[in-house]
């Protein structure tokens, strides 16, 4: 028996992490759909909170390729979502793939290469690392460009394949004094999102599910709503920190959904 099954019927919102709990970039996890089919039954409500830095509507078309059922969940919120309303308006700069660029462009933003103050950084190349952009760091620092992280995760498993993140990158740029805007779990704007595209629950019916440490968990904790740690995620086999979050726990640990 998962310990889900037994999920109390006080929590009326769930906020549910996509990369590790869902599906892992290509395709859904074992027993994910049956969950979501669960949660539907039960009558709670179910959106699915991601640092994608992609658009909700993308990351919609992506769950739809996958053939999840968009009857079984109620939105997406998405810190690329969450990054294109902050950022819409004013030209910027860009780092990113080219799919990224592509969908930022379709989601409104004005995307330049030169003369820009501000920086939307969606992630690296899939073969990059932090220090492939050495150069880039070093040239945003001395012209003091804000970087806007449309990711805060530091790395991802895709397809079984470890990927850096755009959070690695914003971690560095931030240690040479530039200067960061984060958008995302475990950022409190992201969690305000979420809540009221729900109709403003209270706080004690929501609960987070994630599989991120210094993400789901630690936004959660720091929000003041229950979360559920999805254990078997991006840390599997690593101890729960336990200067983490003092004075606080999960509310159960679970290997899968």
């Amino acid at each position: 028996m998962n310990d889900l099954d037994a999920l109390p019927a006080r929590y009326r919102l769930v906020l549910c992490d996509l990369w590790g709990c869902v599906h892992d970039g290509y395709r859904l996890l074992p027993g994910a759909e049956n969950r979501l089919k669960r949660w539907r039954t039960e009558g709670r409500k179910t959106l699915f909170v991601t640092n994608a830095p992609r658009s909700a509507a993308t990351t919609g078309r992506q769950l739809d390729a996958m053939k999840l059922d968009p009857m079984l969940y109620d939105g997406i919120v998405s810190a690329g979502e969450v990054g294109i309303a902050a950022l819409k308006g004013r030209a910027v700069g860009f780092c990113g793939t080219a799919a990224d660029r592509a969908d930022l462009v379709e989601a409104g933003l004005e995307l330049t290469d030169k003369g820009y103050r501000e920086l939307a950084c969606a992630g690296l190349q899939s073969h990059e690392t932090v220090d492939d952009y050495a150069e880039r760091l070093d040239e945003w620092r001395r012209n003091d460009v804000l970087l806007h992280c449309l990711n805060p995760d530091r790395v991802v498993d895709h397809g079984g394949r470890r990927v850096v993140c755009a959070g690695a990158l914003a971690d560095a740029y931030e240690a040479m004094g530039g200067r960061t805007v984060w958008h995302g779990k475990p950022f409190a704007s992201t969690y305000d999102h979420a809540l009221d595209l729900a109709g403003g629950p209270p706080r004690h019916a929501v609960v987070a599910i994630g599989d991120g440490l210094k993400t789901d968990v630690l936004g959660a904790a720091s929000y003041g709503i229950d979360c559920v740690y999805v254990a078997g995620g991006i840390h599997d086999g690593e101890p729960y920190p336990a200067d983490l979050t003092p004075g606080w726990r999960p509310l159960m640990t679970v290997d899968s959904l």
